[in-house]
């Protein structure tokens, strides 16, 4: 490619159908162009339709959203009332995304002051896995012109990371439908909100159209380091789904996770990336066990924790929560042998020595003045009297 010339103007090439004149017709003929500025509009029409809409919902004002979480016209998502949704274009028809497509969809969001905080011409995306599949290279390439707010509201530059907003929202939607989703803390940016740009605790105002829904892709060849931050971030999905109390939300969450971490890779793991592979497995198994708990399901769990141990035989919270189900099932004496490792791996940890202690308390013989016969006398189970205290269940 020719480079600018002595006086600052790109020089340009004749085209493969343009025919060379003159006796040198075999040579290359350039022209100098003179500088030419393109202008580039101030205004974006999605924006100011946007903002025109806002306007109608009579935000930005004195009350921000406020008056919005209580208003008609808006359906709830969510049983806390803090995620909310008001079709403002119903799509021509169609269905709604299955779990595991994925979908394409353009986001525009506001706070409250009117600040363009999102922005995305095509984000595509499976809800549900916690992650961005793609995202539109032109995507945030330059900042919103501040033109295209309302007066005095201040232009931020958008970011990556996805809120919870667009994973519950995105799934209630038809293509071609363009809808409202007004999102308190929790389903926007969380507590901490999103430096620079997005405040602690700040509501969100979001508008999406769907797009196109389709097939989800076949899982792909990844490098080890994306592997591991696909496979984190699923599972920090699954832990906010487990601390609201969803439990078959984050037990998806936790399996997806665990699909990332064990996919194909398109080389061979360091051996960092490999220690920290079989980190973040053990971690996603022992909260697979932590949600089959919750979900009733005790096999299930201990699956879930002899897998864990399959990797990482001395990971303590594992040993413990093994130690626990077997001690259910009856199966004392192996109880007692996990639970003695686990104890010798943490020997001030109250729980494993409750654990024992009761374990110990049940298999001493009887009192005299009890009937003796161990033939037809089985080792009670806990009962709701007497209840087995639980390991640590917190995700990580």
């Amino acid at each position: 490619m020719p480079g600018p010339s002595p006086g600052g103007s790109p020089e340009r090439e004749t085209g493969a159908g343009e025919r060379p004149r003159g006796p040198g017709r075999d040579r290359r003929v350039r022209f100098r162009l003179p500088h030419t500025a393109i202008a580039v509009p101030s205004v974006r029409e999605e924006e100011q339709l946007f903002y025109r809409r806002l306007e109608a919902l009579a935000v930005p004002g004195p009350g921000g959203f406020g008056p919005l979480f209580a208003s008609d016209g808006w359906s709830d998502l969510t049983e806390d009332r803090l995620l909310r949704k008001r079709v403002m274009r119903a799509g021509p028809g169609g269905p709604r995304p299955m779990p595991g497509q994925e979908v394409s969809v353009k986001v525009l969001g506001a706070l409250e002051d009117g600040g363009l905080v999102e922005r995305d011409p095509r984000l595509i995306f499976v809800p549900g896995h916690g992650d961005v599949v793609q995202v539109s290279p032109n995507r945030c390439a330059v900042q919103c012109r501040a033109d295209s707010a309302p007066p005095g509201a201040p232009t931020r530059q958008p970011r990556r990371a996805r809120p919870q907003a667009l994973e519950l929202g995105v799934p209630t939607m038809q293509p071609g439908e363009v809808s409202f989703f007004l999102a308190a803390f929790p389903y926007a940016y969380g507590r901490p909100g999103r430096e620079p740009d997005v405040p602690p605790e700040a509501p969100l105002l979001f508008e999406v159209t769907l797009l196109e829904v389709r097939d989800g892709p076949d899982p792909q060849p990844l490098p080890p380091a994306v592997r591991l931050r696909l496979g984190s971030q699923r599972r920090e999905r699954g832990n906010f789904h487990f601390a609201r109390a969803d439990f078959a939300a984050a037990l998806r969450s936790y399996r997806l996770s665990l699909r990332a971490l064990d996919g194909p890779t398109t080389a061979p793991p360091g051996p960092e990336e490999e220690e920290e592979l079989r980190e973040q497995r053990v971690k996603c198994l022992n909260n697979c066990a932590a949600a089959e708990l919750k979900l009733g399901r005790a096999e299930e769990a201990l699956a879930a924790c002899e897998a864990a141990l399959r990797i990482s035989p001395d990971n303590g919270r594992a040993l413990l929560r093994r130690g626990q189900l077997l001690a259910e099932q009856g199966r004392d004496a192996e109880a007692t042998l996990v639970l003695r490792r686990a104890l010798e791996l943490d020997p001030a940890n109250k729980v494993i020595h409750t654990e024992l202690s009761r374990l110990a308390k049940r298999q001493s013989p009887p009192s005299n003045t009890a009937p003796q016969n161990p033939r037809h006398d089985p080792m009670p189970l806990p009962g709701p009297a007497s209840p087995a205290p639980p390991a640590a269940e917190g995700t990580i």
